[in-house]
């Protein structure tokens, strides 16, 4: 297979760009980096000289500075260049400029990657599982949402530091820093949870299409055969604006949301007091693992990494792109509130609260309650969703194939170029829409059992990410703060404990979940508090001590992978990452036996 290095050289790719002479670059402000200048602005003015290297802390022992990276890593020669966004495009060598107005056109021209993995996750099992949730329990679930919100971000920007600054995409680096093993485990995790997902976003386009109508036998070929037509077109650009088409459509839930007549209080209270309509049990604890699964699910890590380095960005423009994460947060809480409000106010009172049973039933639904107009609303929501979820889903697995094989594996190629990744894309596509038309599936049940997997299997890909966003020798000065490490412990312990809670309630079905919660909080609270005090004791190790950069920050780029020192694996580690592993493959067993109990009535 073509392009399958290890290591970047000026022989076998295009030059990459590298740190620009110590007179001319224009240092970042302390809130944000330097903009670009628009693509047809005119040639940019001299830039001020770099300040003075930070010099190391007098106390700090004596240890290797961290190395600079000469010339940006990459696995595919295509991911160098300039960008090319959907609105703009920014030069591989530009400078920046600090007037607000090129800041405008910069975000323009970058924004993509994180507005397009935050929305391509309210995909059809988004829009059935907060469509149930408000059908079966009013709006007394949104406070999950609000929780979310921190953990999209903060999950996220680790993501976008990671992609920025390593050119290399997420597969390939659990591969290389944890061993092959753990990186076709986690490979191998997100082609059976994307398959499986990908066949339900084709369920979606077969329920959406058909409250019009449409036959499924028409509407899932049609969908597969467009999903394939946009993607292998060989122009990242082509790509990324028909994704936006995607990323505005999903707006129509707003005025699906005001023919419902929401009340303000209601919702109000409901996001900031946390409760469950009917109390806490088996049932509603695992839809609130699915609303976490749906919302934050192990594919959007491994997409927006590979993405941001497709498209091209690097430091220098990282500060942007954690806004368009930031806006791609917000926006897919907006819309999953704006869902769950819609049947929680549409069928209240009525005889469908409550008995939720796929998004096609709840379209026909609206149809007698709230009338034609919302319905088909509420059905072109759930086919916008389903493509833009299997466009986004399937090209995420396709991109962690590309990192495992060392494949070509760039949006920016002709499918000539790169057969096998765009190959990967069209099989997936082809099976996933195949199994569609076969009947019998319960398709309801389906939806739930796969949102609530990826809940699951998150803690795992968490795990990952904090690990490798702490690994000095892959982001040098980019590495995670001590605050953001508490947090990010704290999201990956409270996804573990609920999966714990999934697991015992679905053991012991009468069990008080409640008191269940508690106990699993205290012992959440003491394990955090004995982690912090271990790694404020490894903080004060003058053996780890932190050392300064010796370039810019903006500048820093990890050096090729061969030439990186191997991680040192403690007998704790392995034991935590085995542990975790069984625990689970446990957990996944058991929530097939719930979702199969659930099924049975």
């Amino acid at each position: 297979m073509a392009n399958n290095r290890r290591t970047s050289s000026a022989s076998d790719r295009r030059p990459a760009a590298s740190p620009a002479p110590p007179t001319s670059p224009t240092p970042a402000s302390p809130t944000s980096p330097p903009p670009p200048t628009a693509a047809a602005a005119s040639s940019p003015p001299a830039s001020p000289a770099l300040p003075a290297t930070r010099p190391p802390k007098a106390s700090a022992p004596a240890a290797a500075p961290l190395a600079p990276a000469r010339e940006r890593f990459t696995l595919d020669a295509e991911h160098i260049g300039d960008i090319k966004g959907a609105f703009g495009t920014i030069r591989e060598r530009e400078v920046g400029h600090r007037s607000l107005r090129l800041r405008l056109v910069a975000l323009l021209a970058i924004i993509g990657p994180g507005l397009i993995v935050m929305v391509g996750d309210n995909d059809a099992g988004g829009v059935a599982t907060y469509s149930q949730a408000g059908q079966n329990y009013g709006t007394s679930l949104l406070w999950v949402l609000l929780l979310l919100i921190p953990v999209l971000i903060i999950n996220q920007e680790m993501v976008v530091r990671l992609g920025a600054v390593t050119g290399v995409g997420h597969a390939r680096l659990i591969n290389e820093r944890f061993g092959r093993f753990w990186g076709w485990f986690s490979v191998g995790d997100l082609f059976i949870l994307n398959f499986l997902t990908i066949v339900t976003e084709f369920i979606g386009v077969s329920l959406s299409l058909g409250y019009f109508g449409i036959s499924k036998f028409i509407a899932v070929p049609l969908a597969a055969v467009a999903l394939v037509a946009i993607t292998v077109t060989g122009s990242f650009r082509r790509w990324e604006r028909s994704m936006f088409v995607f990323v505005f459509a999903n707006l129509l839930v707003i005025p699906l949301f005001f023919m419902v007549h929401p009340k303000v209080g209601p919702i109000t209270k409901d996001f900031v007091i946390p409760g469950i309509q009917g109390g806490a049990n088996s049932t509603s604890v695992l839809l609130v693992i699915a609303i976490v699964g749906t919302t934050v699910a192990p594919w959007q890590l491994f997409f927006q990494q590979s993405n941001i380095i497709d498209k091209r960005i690097t430091p220098r423009w990282i500060n942007y792109e954690r806004l368009d994460t930031w806006i791609g947060a917000f926006v897919v809480v907006i819309g999953a509130a704006a869902l769950i409000a819609v049947s929680a106010f549409a069928f209240k009172g009525t005889r469908y609260f409550g008995q939720f049973t796929d998004a096609g039933g709840t379209a026909t639904a609206l149809d007698y309650v709230v009338g034609p107009t919302a319905a088909a609303f509420f059905a072109l929501v759930l086919l916008n969703a389903s493509l833009i979820g299997a466009g986004a889903l399937t090209l995420s697995t396709s991109y962690a194939f590309g990192d495992v094989f060392g494949m070509k594996s760039s949006l920016h190629r002709s499918f000539s170029d790169a057969k096998l990744f765009y190959g990967i894309f069209s099989a997936l596509i082809i099976a996933a829409a195949v199994i569609v038309l076969i009947p019998g599936a319960p398709l309801g049940v389906i939806t739930e059992a796969v949102q609530a997997l990826a809940g699951v299997l998150l803690p795992s890909a968490s795990v990952f990410l904090l690990l490798l966003c702490n690994d000095r020798e892959v982001l040098g000065p980019w590495c995670n703060r001590p605050w953001l490490n508490v947090v990010a412990s704290v999201i990956v312990a409270t996804l573990v404990l609920l999966s714990l809670i999934l697991m015992a309630t679905t053991i012991f079905p009468s069990i008080n979940v409640t008191t269940l919660s508690l106990i699993g909080g205290a012992l959440l609270a003491v394990g955090l508090l004995a982690f912090g005090a271990l790694a404020l004791g490894s903080r004060r190790d003058p053996a780890i001590a932190e050392t300064g950069p010796t370039v810019p920050k903006e500048q820093w780029t990890m050096p090729p992978l061969a030439l990186l020192a191997r991680p040192k694996w403690s007998t704790g580690r392995k034991v935590a990452m085995l542990t975790l592993r069984g625990y689970l493959v446990i957990s996944v067993i058991l929530l097939i036996v719930k979702a199969v109990q659930l099924g049975g009535g």
